[in-house]
Formats: structure tokens, C-alpha cells, sequence
């Protein structure tokens, strides 16, 4: 699978709006799972910057420990997870979540996943699999486009109206496999069936090959706070398979992460 560029929208620049600190984390994401070490040129490519801006900032992020340079390769240190370790370590839902997964994958023996919305993409916060199934690695923190994932699906419909609209306003659906919806209108329908069904099931959308389910993680309120899917080979598991033996159980570990989440709460 190729790496999906970064379509998020621009942040709103008033007379607030530090630049530097933008272009600064912008360097920081150019490296991934498929880019852990970039020249100098490639994080210029990948960021829009100049290449002196781009040197500058990297020098900056070496000398304060995020960013390791080698030669003319650069790649991230082990310092840059303190950048979101106060957020997971406030964050009590992995916790939560993770003997659940478990059991999960346990039951049924494919790989699952729990993440949150996060602007316009899913982010995975807890992940326990079996074997691998897709060409990309997928880490704590890994990102994906939400309208392309069941996970995604599902946080999307749990959205208010207004801001479910103003997604579909803004997002740019491109197309990532030949499968993939890339119709605001279409992809409506579809968040509309996910939200009276309860679940969502992609078919390769994201990737060649891969199928997923996810259900939603409900709060105290009701409200939807997460997404927890399966992921499945397309080769052996056809859709109808997918929903009749792997959507119950799926539904069930949503429902006790629910519950367990809404104990955590009050305690």
C-alpha cells in the first residue's frame, strides 16, 4: 500500500498561529513506518519546505534529541514519544481496552484494533494481531484516512449532524484502492446505514485484500468515544462470513469496553 499524502485540512492561521512550530512538526511527521530515515531533499519534498528550512529545522529537532543524524540520513529518536505520552498516559481507554483485544483475538483468531477520530483520520491507540495482513505496519499510533476504514466509518456516524456535515464538505475522499467511496454523497449513505446497523464493514477500501468490521465504543452518555474493529484476508474470509461470525463477537468486546470504560470513569 502506498503511504497517502497528508490531506488534512489547513490549520486556521490568525494572529496566534506560530509557523515555525508547524513547519517543526511537519518535519517531525514526514518520517513513518515506510520512511523511518529520509535524506535532507526527501524531508524538503515531503514537507514543502526549502531545503536550508528543512536543514534547519532538522538540526534544531537533532540538537534537542528528537531527530538522529547519520551520515546524510536522518531518522527519529526514541525522545519523540514524549510528545504524546501525557496524552496516552491521561488516555485510560487503552488500558481499558487492551484484555479485551486480547480475548478478542483469542475467540477468533484474526487481528484487532481500537482507535479514536483525530481531525479527519482514525488513530490506533491499542492494537493486538496475529499475523500480518497488510503490506503497511501498523503501530500504536499509526494513522489512517477516516472515510476509508470501517473504524473510521463508525466514528463518523457517531459524529453530531452539523460536524458530520461539515466533514463531508471538506474531506477529499481520495482514491486509494479501485474500491474505495469517493462520493460525499454516497459515502452519506453509507455513514447513515452504519449509524441504524450499529456497524460498519469495509471491503477493500483501504488496501487490495483486506476486509475489516468495526463496532463503536460507547461512554456513560451514549455518546460514540471510539472505534474497535477486525481485520480479515479478503481471500478467506468473504463479507457474508465477515458480518455473520465475526460481527457478534465484535459487538460484544465493544459493548464490555463500553462498560469497563464507564466503571474507569467513575472510580
Amino acid at each position: 500500500m502506498t503511504s497517502v499524502p497528508d490531506e488534512r485540512p489547513a490549520p486556521t492561521r490568525d494572529g496566534t498561529f506560530v509557523q515555525s512550530l508547524d513547519r517543526g512538526l511537519a518535519v517531525i511527521r514526514a518520517f513513518d513506518a515506510e520512511h523511518p530515515r529520509l535524506q535532507l531533499s526527501e524531508v524538503a519534498r515531503a514537507t514543502g519546505l526549502t531545503r536550508a528550512a528543512a536543514r534547519r529545522f532538522l538540526l534544531t529537532l537533532v540538537q534537542l534529541g528528537y531527530v538522529r543524524a547519520e551520515g546524510r540520513e536522518f531518522s527519529l529518536r526514541p525522545r519523540v514519544l514524549e510528545l504524546g505520552y501525557s496524552y496516552l498516559s491521561g488516555l485510560t481507554l487503552p488500558e481499558v481496552a487492551q484484555p479485551h483485544l486480547e480475548a478478542l483475538v483469542q475467540r477468533v483468531e484474526e487481528s484487532s484494533s481500537l482507535s479514536v477520530l483525530d481531525g479527519d483520520d482514525v488513530v490506533y491507540v491499542a492494537r493486538v494481531h496475529t499475523k500480518r495482513i497488510m503490506t503497511v505496519m501498523i503501530t500504536v499510533g499509526t494513522r489512517f484516512p477516516a472515510y476509508a476504514t470501517s473504524m473510521g466509518r463508525v466514528l463518523l456516524a457517531g459524529l453530531p449532524d452539523d460536524e458530520l456535515a461539515a466533514y463531508l464538505d471538506r474531506a477529499r475522499l481520495a482514491p486509494l484502492t479501485g474500491h474505495t467511496v469517493t462520493d460525499p454523497g454516497v459515502l452519506r449513505k453509507v455513514l447513515d446505514e452504519v449509524r441504524e446497523r450499529g456497524f460498519a464493514m469495509v471491503d477493500q477500501e483501504l488496501e487490495e485484500g483486506l476486509r475489516s468490521a468495526a463496532a463503536p465504543v460507547r461512554d456513560r452518555s451514549g455518546a460514540v468515544v471510539a472505534a474497535v474493529n477486525l481485520s480479515v484476508s479478503a481471500s478467506r474470509t468473504s463479507p457474508a462470513r465477515l458480518e455473520h461470525e465475526y460481527v457478534p463477537p465484535l459487538l460484544e468486546t465493544a459493548a464490555q469496553i463500553g462498560h469497563d470504560l464507564g466503571r474507569s470513569t467513575r472510580s
